[in-house]
């Protein structure tokens, strides 16, 4: 596939007096998966919802291949519309629509775009779902899902507009160590497509096996960045090396 990867520079962003984010900057090339690490409240899921458009910033630029996403009030929905085609969001609680079954899930968005017919988009909603290993619960609703089934319908519902990037918050958090070696190996296999991944996580062991690159949030900036085998293995700064040590407490 044809992709585009995302480049973020001097991303400000401040809620009263409080200074979220102080000046980020981060690229994700396509093909490439970069974890997001940083303590609770470091701002990484905030660095996610500005990309696409979730959270209004203040200064600096956000770009998708040729497409930009700009400082100021986010835009009606309406206006988005190039934004959503590019960019995909898996939300760390799935936010799946309790009322949809998971086909009816991942179907919603292209048929609502008018992109697709609906005939077409119950046969794409099967294709995704089977490639993730969940074909066998198109017709299951989110309330009867296991967290791991969930969050691979909620991938399979951000993957059914064919984004260029794919954006992950926290996506191991509902699942036990299998399943995460697992998750890991089906978002190799959707960078090795030719996406950009950028995916925020806690769990270091996940981090190693799944990322390309690595970058390390504090204080609003990215503080250590790089190869993951050269940031986890041998980290530059205190706060990478406190993350690693309370790993291994």
């Amino acid at each position: 596939m044809t992709s585009s990867g995302l480049s973020i520079e001097g991303l400000r962003l401040r809620r009263g007096t409080r200074q979220v984010l102080a000046g980020v900057d981060l690229e994700v090339h396509p093909g490439a998966v970069c974890v997001l690490l940083g303590t609770s409240g470091a701002g990484k899921s905030t660095v996610l919802r500005t990309i696409v458009a979730l959270e209004p910033f203040d200064e600096g630029r956000i770009r998708i291949g040729d497409l930009a996403v700009h400082p100021g009030p986010v835009p009606p929905e309406s206006r988005l519309r190039a934004l959503r085609e590019r960019v995909g969001m898996v939300f760390q609680d799935h936010a799946l629509f309790a009322h949809l079954t998971a086909r009816e899930n991942v179907m919603l968005a292209p048929v609502h775009a008018g992109a697709v017919r609906t005939t077409a988009a119950h046969e794409a909603a099967n294709t995704l779902l089977e490639a993730l290993g969940v074909g066998h619960r198109a017709d299951a609703y989110p309330s009867q899902l296991s967290g791991g089934e969930a969050q691979r319908v909620a991938i399979a519902r951000a993957l059914a507009r064919h984004p260029q990037l794919l954006l992950l918050d926290e996506p191991t958090a509902a699942l036990d160590p299998a399943r995460r070696g697992a998750l890991a190996d089906a978002l190799r296999q959707l960078a090795a497509e030719g996406r950009a991944l950028l995916i925020t996580t806690h769990d270091l062991g996940f981090a190693r096996r799944v990322a390309d690159t690595v970058a390390v949030l504090d204080g609003g900036v990215i503080v250590e960045k790089g190869p993951a085998e050269a940031v986890l293995g041998r980290p530059g700064h205190a706060v990478t090396s406190a993350l690693l040590a309370h790993e291994a407490a």
